[in-house]
């Protein structure tokens, strides 16, 4: 259902307020998790090692200017910054190079968001995973996390739609794919950008600001801003806090 349906059922909620809190109070039936910096812990350790590769080609930069510019976009997307920055796009070999080094840092140095795996045992909805990443990416972070038997074959990826975030094209696409209506889902993500997504699909967003200030995500449009994933469940299930 559209707002334009919701006002013409509901006469008295005839101002943005209004139609903010209808839009709150629809029962979810779908949680759409960003995959990292969300379910895993992985973006400071695959910006740290971006970061390095970046000042390797003569950039400049620092994993504040990596959160700030990079993190939330595909790595088509990121390709185009690092072109623009640079005048030229990277070498032929830069993407193979990265997924190499990053796997080995994942490797090491990965875990699991802290109190997601709590949180997933405490949501009473199904739930799926739509990402930046691709598939490879995906099955690797949540792979060496453990989380993987909880999402398999309920990823979905920008990979498998035209556009990246900010679009809204890959939770669409997984709502579609799961036959849920867009208006019923949540999305739980990190970044401004996965925000804007979320927000421009006719979900509900919740960010998860444990490395984003809460005031950009706010910005973005999300809804609800919390700190811990323990906080989640109460939120998704409308509960008072834990």
């Amino acid at each position: 259902m559209n707002f334009s349906s919701r006002q013409s059922l509901t006469i008295t909620l005839n101002s943005q307020e209004s139609d903010e809190r209808d839009f709150l109070m629809q029962r979810i039936e779908l949680v759409i998790f960003d995959c990292d910096g969300v379910l895993v812990d992985s973006e400071r350790v695959t910006n740290r090692v971006f970061a390095e590769m970046l000042n390797e080609l003569g950039l400049s930069v620092t994993l504040d200017d990596m959160f700030a510019r990079f993190v939330g976009h595909s790595m088509t997307q990121c390709r185009e910054l690092i072109a623009d920055m640079l005048g030229h796009s990277p070498p032929a070999n830069f993407l193979e190079d990265y997924r190499t080094r990053t796997r080995a840092a994942l490797e090491v140095d990965l875990l699991a968001t802290p109190g997601v795996e709590e949180a997933l045992d405490r949501i009473r909805l199904p739930y799926c995973v739509a990402s930046s990443g691709d598939h490879e990416k995906m099955r690797t972070t949540l792979g060496i996390t453990g989380l993987w038997p909880r999402f398999k074959g309920r990823l979905f990826s920008v990979t498998e739609v035209p556009r990246g975030k900010p679009f809204p094209d890959v939770f669409l696409f997984a709502a579609s794919r799961l036959g849920i209506n867009p208006s019923a889902c949540a999305v739980v993500e990190d970044t401004p950008v996965g925000v804007k997504a979320g927000v421009a699909a006719g979900m509900r967003v919740f960010g998860y600001a444990a490395l984003t200030p809460a005031h950009r995500l706010l910005d973005a449009g999300a809804q609800v801003t919390f700190n811990h994933m323990r906080e989640l469940p109460a939120l998704l299930h409308g509960e008072p806090a834990a």
